[in-house]
């Protein structure tokens, strides 16, 4: 079935006719053995009949329909937890009331030379159209884990105490600061939190961020199911967490007027907004208020109730905006991108039911978070990277040379370039099909048919920055194009990823780059939690 690991014997063939002269020649092979199997489940519609009752699956990659068995029981056990309440108690159902239903089925015998794939129903999830049915499927067609094991549970409800005096301790303690979290309308997992101060010499900053790993052991049963899970994934209307919700939105969540316990990056900058102290520290914080990014930005522009209702918070928001204005013209003056690209939001009315959908509107309390943030990751990748430390690094490398070379191409159709020295003839050449292979010119024999090629650069050897990315982003900014020549833009850069090696983020404009402020939802940072807390105990 597609996407099992197999063990293929390979055996290589000429197809007259399909290879050109000097190509390879195309592979064919015979499955030998299976190593894995993806889908020890599959998610689709069942079909009733007299002659035998089968499965079709969602996943239009899996081309086996799956036989159920007849005289199968179904009890009421079986329907999902989200339909259960809708369907009227019975101690059985029959497999005849289940035409054209949406099941979930567990594999147990898989598809092999003339014996097709078999299995019985594990969930019984609803029928085609009905709300919420398309995130229960897809949740399942992508195998994401959405229950939590009993083991699993029971040790978070242990772990998740209140904080007392014994968790406080060897903390620095900043519940006297009025430190706020701001986050979006809907949020409720909160993880960081931030307070600013401007001072004769510059400005203070503190990131407070949730002290996963103090709650979440090493290789215990809920570390083994974060990462498992690795990220939290959202959907419209709910949430699969990575934690169970006694921390992700209980005691980790920096709820306000609640202690809690964070991992504190307290920076020093001058006016320009260069760093020139960074500090590192466990603490415990009392959040005053927990702010939207709407009554932010309310308060910064002035508005009468908005600045009423945090009248004790007002001045401290207008030092944020102007720490991130600051803050983002120092990324700008080093190259940073910054695709603001606008997001799509779905609304629902009362019921749940879908009613249209809308631009999300950014503004500066977006920005300021946005700033705070990747200061604090940023600090943190250096302080890991100066201690010789091997580290979880978040890195962006340079575009391909010819992924750069055909955007340029689209570009030009705009009457724009990035301007990097040299492309023109290049993109020439990816006009008319001719990138050649290193070493290959073109010449001789068969040169009337194969015009003239230009080689590629290599990665290293090609001189695009940032900053020719920045620059072109100004000029399309407000532009009919800009909207696609962004995503064109965005689609010509390779996707960030994690390493060991620090290799530098190239969209960002920064030597070295890690994730530490979202531990709640994405496991990487619990990792670098970790690293940064075991390089505080062991300063030497």
């Amino acid at each position: 079935m597609h996407g099992d690991r197999v063990i293929a014997r390979i055996e290589r063939r000429h197809t007259r006719g399909s290879q050109a002269p000097g190509s390879a020649a195309r592979a064919e092979g015979r499955v030998v053995q299976v190593l894995g199997r993806a889908h020890p489940t599959v998610v689709g519609i069942f079909h009733y009949g007299h002659r035998g009752n089968f499965v079709t699956p969602y996943e239009s990659r899996i081309h086996h329909e799956i036989i159920i068995p007849s005289g199968e029981e179904l009890t009421p056990q079986l329907v999902a937890r989200h339909k259960a309440e809708r369907l009227p108690p019975a101690e059985s159902l029959r497999l005849a009331e289940l035409e054209g239903a949406v099941v979930n089925v567990e594999i147990t015998r898989f598809p092999r030379a003339g014996v097709p794939a078999a299995g019985h129903i594990v969930e019984i999830l609803g029928r085609p159209g009905e709300f919420g049915l398309d995130v229960e499927i897809l949740i399942r067609k992508h195998h994401l884990p959405h229950r939590f094991s009993q083991d699993v549970l029971d040790e978070a409800r242990t772990t998740a105490r209140p904080v007392g005096n014994a968790e406080r301790e060897g903390r620095r303690d900043f519940r006297h600061l009025p430190i706020v979290t701001i986050d979006g309308e809907t949020a409720r997992d909160f993880d960081d939190a931030v307070y600013v101060e401007r001072r004769p010499e510059g400005w203070h900053l503190q990131v407070h961020i949730a002290d996963v790993a103090h709650y979440v052991g090493r290789d215990s049963p809920l570390d083994r199911e974060a990462r498992l899970r690795g990220t939290s994934v959202y959907f419209p209307d709910r949430a699969v967490p990575m934690l169970p919700e006694q921390l992700s939105t209980g005691i980790c969540s920096l709820n306000p007027r609640e202690d809690r316990l964070v991992m504190s990056v307290l920076l020093e900058l001058d006016h320009h907004g260069e760093i020139t102290d960074a500090e590192f520290a466990p603490g415990v914080i009392r959040s005053v208020e927990r702010m939207t990014y709407t009554a932010v930005n309310q308060v910064i522009e002035g508005d009468p109730v908005a600045t009423s209702r945090y009248a004790a918070l007002a001045d401290r928001f207008r030092e944020m905006r102007d720490l991130a204005l600051i803050l983002n013209a120092r990324r700008t003056r080093r190259g940073s991108m910054d695709f603001d690209l606008p997001e799509r939001v779905l609304t629902f009315d009362a019921e749940g039911q879908m009613t249209g959908i809308i631009r999300s509107e950014r503004n500066i309390a977006h920005r300021l978070i946005e700033e705070f943030m990747l200061a604090a990751n940023q600090a943190v990748a250096n302080y890991l990277e100066l201690r010789g430390l091997l580290s979880l690094h978040r890195v962006h490398e340079k575009p391909d040379p010819k992924k750069v070379l055909e955007f340029e191409e689209l570009a030009h159709a705009f009457g724009y370039s990035l301007g990097v020295s040299g492309l023109s003839e290049k993109r020439i050449a990816v006009r008319h099909g001719r990138i050649a292979a290193p070493g290959r010119t073109g010449r001789g024999v068969g040169a009337r048919e194969r015009p003239m090629v230009v080689k590629l650069p290599s990665s290293q050897d090609f001189q695009i920055r940032p900053q020719h990315y920045q620059r072109l982003t100004q000029k399309i900014a407000g532009k009919p194009e800009e909207r696609i020549l962004s995503y064109l833009m965005l689609r010509s850069l390779k996707q960030a990823r994690y390493a060991v090696e620090p290799l530098g983020h190239f969209a960002l404009a920064f030597d070295q780059y890690t994730h530490f402020t979202s531990p709640i939802r994405r496991y990487p940072d619990l990792i670098v939690h970790r690293m940064l807390k075991w390089a505080l105990v062991h300063p030497n």
